[in-house]
């Protein structure tokens, strides 16, 4: 193995997946994690955990964390962003006043923007031009990875030589990177599996055997396909780590939130208070209304998306939304 020269990475957001991440690049490069909140980053400077979002999980001693954003991006080479999708741009938009000119910009959030139907890469490109913006995604489960278990990822971006780049910065031990020219269908599959997985855990909560969960996963699998490439994405890519694996994993874990959400519906619950108890952001909530409008820029259909939306909007209860996800179809088999 040939030198290394150490890179300064920088993630904002110390979520579950953002503090994960930051564990993992500490290992080889110096690392500064983001917190939004001071008492966050005081237990993972002098505990060395964050309890909120990974309980009963130890820190890296030397992975550092501040509630200072000047403090967090003025020095970095690498700047990662694992911030939910509604604090997407204000977030860039303060990194924007200290970042140094042409370095990296990675997303680690799987969302669309509001209003604008962004992916985030698309946000970043337009607050920070002359950066190259990436997506990380994949079936990547953060307590997992903070126990040692494998896992992979992919690094999407337009310049190989910035994939190659970040791959080597990003990849640790067990946790896998490969790169992707398609940013398009990294974060389509990234967004929309979470609305699938919402509807695999109202399943889960009404009862549905292995056969649905099944059909639901394959059918979902078929819709962000469609979505991603009638918007130019390769459908290789949604057959990939960030299409296929992330959904199954995103379906099937009890640590998935966007299930848990599925699952809480499927009992009865209201969303409000599901959310209420939630300490993380379940994206796709909201993604569910974001992907239809997506869908009929793009003249497609999207049958799972439409019963999602219509049980997070309370048009329809969870079993009435089940019977027409489980409808006779007009469309081909997508397998």
């Amino acid at each position: 193995m040939g030198e290394y020269a150490l890179m300064n990475v920088t993630v904002l957001g110390a979520g579950s997946w953002g503090t994960t991440l930051a564990s993992l690049t500490t290992a080889l490069n110096p690392t500064l994690l983001w917190a939004r909140n001071p008492e966050v980053a005081a237990e993972i400077n002098d505990n060395h955990t964050n309890s909120t979002y990974l309980p009963s999980i130890t820190l890296p001693r030397r992975l550092r964390c501040t509630f200072e954003m000047e403090e967090a991006v003025r020095g970095a080479d690498v700047l990662v962003i694992g911030v939910p999708s509604i604090g997407f741009r204000a977030s860039v938009e303060e990194a924007s006043r200290w970042i140094r000119p042409w370095i990296p910009v990675v997303s680690l959030t799987k969302g669309l923007e509001a209003g604008t139907l962004m992916r985030m890469t698309q946000v970043i490109e337009e607050l920070l031009p002359g950066h190259p913006a990436a997506a990380l995604s994949g079936p990547n489960l953060a307590r997992e990875i903070m126990t040692g278990q494998a896992a992979a990822s992919v690094i999407a971006t337009k310049d190989s030589g910035v994939a190659a780049a970040l791959q080597e910065v990003l990849q640790h031990r067990l946790f896998r990177v490969y790169r992707n020219h398609d940013v398009i269908g990294c974060e389509i599959g990234g967004a929309l599996k979470n609305v699938v997985a919402i509807a695999a855990g109202i399943g889960e909560g009404l009862g549905a055997g292995d056969n649905t969960r099944a059909a639901v996963m394959t059918r979902g699998l078929a819709e962000l396909t469609r979505l991603g490439i009638a918007m130019g994405a390769e459908g290789s890519t949604l057959a990939g780590l960030a299409g296929m694996g992330d959904l199954v994993a995103t379906c099937m874990s009890p640590y998935s939130r966007n299930r848990t959400v599925g699952e809480m519906l499927g009992r009865g619950k209201p969303l409000e208070e599901i959310l209420a108890e939630m300490q993380m952001v379940a994206e796709g909530v909201d993604t569910a209304k974001l992907a239809l409008a997506l869908a009929d820029r793009s003249g497609v259909e999207l049958p799972i998306c439409e019963e999602v939306h219509g049980v997070v909007t309370g048009q329809q209860g969870p079993a009435e939304a089940y019977r027409g996800i489980g409808a006779p179809g007009h469309e081909a088999d997508p397998g």
